[in-house]
């Protein structure tokens, strides 16, 4: 093989090693608000995706959400459902029915244009969800 023919390899190798580790390293954000509907213990969520690393929003993604309570594995579960886009890029819609209120965590899980899973603990009330509920210390 040419040298000329080994060094093109290596450069186009390069490129495309160089070009993985940016690709890797996108990753999704999400921002999740939800507030109670007519139904007990139904809240409509809205969530607004983004690309971590450039801030643009996230469209055309696949969006599904599951919940269970962190303070009682395996005895809350709450059957996944698929979000849908709103008009507004990266914002899209799920209605999440859970069985009390208090603090639940959130799986959500995107593909599409990326591909990622994140968790958010929200405190959930009559009204709608909130941070995570502080526990006091024991002093």
């Amino acid at each position: 093989m040419p040298r000329s023919l080994h060094f093109a390899l290596a450069a186009a190798l390069a490129v495309i090693a160089g070009a993985a580790p940016a690709t890797a390293a996108d990753r999704a954000r999400a921002a999740v608000a939800c507030k109670a509907v007519d139904e007990s213990l139904t809240y409509e969520c809205t969530i607004k995706l983004t690309n971590r690393r450039t801030g643009a929003p996230l469209e055309n993604a696949e969006l599904v959400i599951g919940a269970d309570m962190p303070s009682m594995p395996m005895a809350h579960n709450v059957k996944p459902v698929t979000a849908t886009a709103t008009t507004n890029p990266g914002e899209y819609l799920a209605r999440l029915s859970l069985e009390m209120t208090g603090d639940w965590a959130l799986r959500l899980s995107v593909s599409g244009p990326l591909k990622d899973q994140m968790v958010e603990v929200l405190n959930f009330t009559e009204k709608g969800s909130g941070p995570r509920a502080r526990r006091a210390r024991p002093h």
